[in-house]
């Protein structure tokens, strides 16, 4: 497996896990190093969860990106255009994220991903955003947590359990309105047969 120069799924841009990979794939189309697999992808399945959350269109982002700004500047020039998630809400949205696979809709793709890639054993394997890493030559991130843990540990600490703010229910509720995007397993089938072909070249 080879790394094709984009960040893992995992990584943060201003607390915002996947948004920095997006960018990545942005920035390598339009300088023509992003393979023909990943093209077909731009704007779907993860990306488009992404733009949805921000409330921005993908297009924007792409101008954004093309107009040369960091990466921190496109991030807060989508915050003015769109959306402006509060602390609770990046952290369901990262949740929802890192997560992704992992006991939700989407575990069956993720099984049967593995199934085809021989990585049935790799146990280590819980989401999809692990999936990525692995297709793409990275240790898998281990980031991401069983909530009931949390509970317990507070359980412990305060003797109850905490009340959720009404801020934390808004943005489980956004989160929650993130439904699953057929293309997301387009997505990951085509990261998967890019690192294959650029493999073999």
């Amino acid at each position: 497996m080879k790394n094709v120069g984009l960040r893992s799924p995992s990584d943060k841009v201003g607390g915002l896990v996947y948004f920095g990979r997006m960018v990545d794939q942005i920035r390598a189309h339009a300088k023509g190093k992003l393979p023909p697999e990943y093209q077909a992808s731009l704007g779907k399945g993860l990306d488009e969860h992404c733009v949805n959350f921000l409330g921005v269109s993908y297009n924007l982002v792409v101008h954004y990106v093309n107009a040369g700004l960091s990466d921190g500047a496109i991030l807060q020039s989508c915050f003015g255009m769109g959306h402006r998630p509060s602390d609770a809400e990046i952290y369901m949205w990262n949740e929802f994220m890192l997560k992704r696979g992992w006991h939700d809709d989407a575990s069956r793709t993720l099984k049967q991903l593995k199934r085809e890639e021989g990585l049935t054993a790799r146990s280590e394997i819980e989401t999809i955003f692990q999936l990525i890493d692995v297709a793409e030559g990275r240790a898998p991130h281990t980031n991401h947590y069983d909530g009931s843990r949390l509970d317990k540990i507070s359980l412990a600490v305060n003797g109850c359990r905490p009340e959720p703010s009404p801020q934390l229910e808004r943005a489980k509720s956004r989160a929650s309105n993130l439904r699953p995007i057929k293309s997301d397993l387009l997505c990951v089938r085509q990261n998967r047969t890019a690192v294959a072909h650029t493999t073999s070249s």
